[in-house]
């Protein structure tokens, strides 16, 4: 089956890849969670559009990352959430929201699969969150956490 790589897959490659993949790994895994589409003349024009996306966000090198990673560790990142009486949480916040944050504080677009949380964030107050660039470069950011 012949596929368009929209995100990174481990050892198959990255978004903007055109790739060869087995029926059943693509019908049952790549397909339904949005990790590819089908392969047809009009969908390779899309490629394109996504390569510029991927190039907007990926990191360059080393360099670049401990560049990002300074950035990022400068920043003060708020996230309100909704909270009960003792300052807990309705819920807990994911990486996405953590992501929006950081957007929102003049941060870098950053991936949300790159957000590594130790343990679910469920309470106000400040958490250390890291931020993992690239093998190497990990930048740990402080996500001040208050009731909204």
């Amino acid at each position: 089956m012949k596929l368009i790589l929209t995100a990174p897959v481990d050892h198959v490659g990255v978004p903007g890849d055109i790739v060869e993949v087995k029926d059943g790994y693509g019908r049952n895994y790549l397909l339904p969670r949005s990790f590819a589409i089908k392969w047809t003349r009009g969908a390779e024009k899309q490629i394109e559009g996504i390569k510029r996306a991927r190039d907007a966000r990926e990191i360059r090198g080393v360099e670049h990352a401990v560049q990002v990673r300074e950035q990022l560790e400068a920043l003060t990142v708020t996230l309100p959430a909704r909270t009960g009486a003792a300052g807990k949480l309705f819920g807990a916040v994911t990486a996405g929201d953590i992501v929006l944050a950081l957007k929102k504080s003049g941060g870098p677009a950053i991936d949300k699969r790159t957000v590594e949380i130790g343990k679910p964030i469920k309470v106000v107050g400040p958490h250390t969150v890291g931020l993992k660039l690239t093998s190497g470069v990990v930048a740990h950011i402080t996500v001040n956490v208050v009731a909204a």
